[in-house]
């Protein structure tokens, strides 16, 4: 069994790396194989609705780490992100690479287990962590909480490793995490079947 952790922060080493050290090293603990997708520092265009996907399966743009990311996704059993938090939201080029995504290789994610990470100064952390499930609970998959929000805080590099009670909250996340994992390995119990989508909006 295997989790991707994608670290959605410009900065490959800072605290949302130190919360994601935490959550792997649990991981790995539980038997659990991770791997850590960064999503890099360079500019990442948004979606521009022009359905190519539909027809090809990757999005049109594939200057930067959507389709890569994708790719990783297909082998991934379950998904964990994370991200620093700007102005009471997730990273913009996260956000941006996730609406691609979710929407071009749905399949890839759908159904999944998926964990979100907010790392923050102070504040605002809350609004990101909804903002970063939303895509996950439209696309059926078990968002897996912990003890508390799944957040950690500090402001220098490295400085998330002196928040006791974040850092416990990622070991919790990833033995939740691990434990659906197995329950979904075991096959126990089949997933419950979904309904065909039947879509409408309320405009007459």
């Amino acid at each position: 069994m295997k989790t991707l952790l994608v670290n959605g922060s410009p900065r490959q080493n800072g605290n949302t790396s130190v919360a994601f050290v935490e959550v792997a090293k649990t991981l790995e603990a539980e038997g659990i194989e991770t791997e850590t997708f960064w999503i890099g520092a360079k500019p990442v265009r948004g979606c521009v609705a022009c359905g190519k996907c539909r027809e090809t399966g990757r999005c049109a743009f594939d200057d930067d780490a959507a389709n890569a990311l994708a790719a990783k996704l297909a082998s991934a059993d379950a998904l964990v992100v994370g991200s620093p938090v700007y102005y009471g939201q997730p990273n913009g080029a996260l956000l941006a690479l996730l609406q691609r995504v979710c929407f071009s290789a749905s399949s890839a994610v759908s159904g999944k287990p998926v964990a979100t990470v907010a790392v923050c100064r102070r504040g605002g952390a809350t609004a990101a962590f909804q903002c970063l499930n939303m895509p996950f609970q439209m696309l059926n998959c078990t968002i897996v909480g912990s003890q508390y929000w799944n957040i950690a805080y500090g402001r220098e590099p490295g400085e998330a490793a002196q928040d006791a009670e974040g850092m416990q909250t990622m070991r919790t996340l990833a033995r939740n995490l691990a434990w659906l994992l197995r329950i979904a390995a075991a096959g126990a119990v089949p997933r419950p079947a979904g309904e065909p989508w039947r879509p409408m909006h309320f405009i007459r």
